[in-house]
């Protein structure tokens, strides 16, 4: 790239939400902003937001001005895709005018709770392939009662048709005569792995919902709604796709 080229850096760092000019320049000047992996300390220097990757304290930042990011909480009964043949409510039900807006992994349209919707697919691809398992918090409600020997039997695995399947945590919240809430963290992408895994164990799920998706929380957004991510959710995010793409080249 040309001087003449693009655009300033701290003009890009500045629309893209950073801090404002001054304070950008500051960052650049302190040695801590990498463009393209190379820390900059010029203040002449030019981007391509389209094309460079800017990075402050080791966090990336996503220049392009276009890409759209949304924390949405799925209802019950809503399946997790853009269009469905037979008619059911769908996630594009609730993004009506954002065409290009598409959902990163799946529920099934039981579980309610936490999906991320964006139209970045160099990231969508990155945090979906195979090789990247996000950890995921889910809350469920079981039938019956849990004790100590049903979560550790979640934590050393429990064999399915699929193969084995552990979860990093399992902890009871409340319990009760019939029914037990229990909270499970796992990075499994598995189809409907969570349901699956306490039937498995004699203890169907009653109630489903996913808190977390990677550094993403559901937090207070109540179903049918979604907020737009803050930009350091999207750099935590960007950081955990890049992450995921070097796992893959070693």
């Amino acid at each position: 790239m040309t001087n003449q080229e693009g655009i300033r850096l701290q003009k890009a760092m500045s629309a893209a939400g950073v801090a404002s000019r001054r304070a950008s320049e500051d960052l650049i000047v302190r040695g801590r902003v990498k463009v393209n992996g190379k820390v900059v300390t010029e203040l002449g220097t030019r981007v391509d937001p389209l094309t460079d990757q800017v990075e402050v304290d080791q966090k990336p930042v996503q220049l392009d001005p276009d890409r759209v990011y949304f924390a949405f909480h799925k209802p019950r009964g809503v399946v997790s895709t853009m269009a469905d043949e037979k008619g059911r409510p769908c996630l594009a039900d609730y993004f009506v005018g954002m065409d290009r807006v598409f959902n990163v992994g799946r529920l099934d349209s039981e579980t309610t709770g936490l999906i991320l919707m964006t139209n970045d697919g160099e990231m969508a691809n990155q945090l979906a392939h195979p090789s990247y398992e996000v950890e995921k918090q889910y809350v469920a409600k079981v039938k019956g009662q849990l004790g100590r020997v049903e979560l550790q039997r979640l934590k050393d695995g429990v064999k399915l048709e699929d193969g084995l399947a552990k979860v990093d945590s399992a902890r009871i919240l409340d319990q009760n005569e019939i029914s037990t809430l229990v909270e499970i963290v796992l990075h499994s992408g598995k189809n409907r792995i969570v349901r699956r895994m306490l039937e498995a164990i004699g203890h169907p799920v009653t109630d489903l919902t996913r808190k977390t998706f990677g550094p993403l929380r559901l937090g207070n957004t109540k179903a049918g709604h979604f907020r737009e991510l803050s930009k350091l959710e999207v750099g935590s995010l960007m950081q955990a796709g890049q992450n995921s793409e070097k796992s893959r080249r070693r």
